[in-house]
């Protein structure tokens, strides 16, 4: 099954997530099988301010135990985490 995870960064917390970015990507990339699509959102300057993603996990319990270990997560970072299921149909991450 799949899920878009929306997560927001807190106000003034791109320190936050610059310093713990390469944790961040170290944990999602050792999980190939689980992240099948990741990126952060950014705003109007350019700057992250947000991830999205798309996970591949059995339930949406395992989907957040998986959110909860992330590094970013550990660190406070995200003002929100939104969890949905969602149902790929089209697209190259499928490949």
């Amino acid at each position: 099954m799949h899920f878009v995870a929306l997560c927001l960064d807190k106000p003034n917390s791109l320190a936050t997530r610059l310093e713990n970015r390469p944790d961040h990507l170290a944990f999602l990339g050792e999980r190939p099988d689980v992240v099948k699509l990741a990126g952060p959102f950014v705003d109007s300057a350019g700057q992250p301010c947000g991830s999205m993603l798309v996970l591949d996990r059995p339930d949406e319990e395992s989907a957040r135990a998986f959110l909860a270990g992330d590094p970013y997560a550990k660190a406070g970072l995200f003002a929100s985490v939104e969890l949905r299921p969602f149902k790929p149909v089209l697209g190259t991450y499928l490949a």
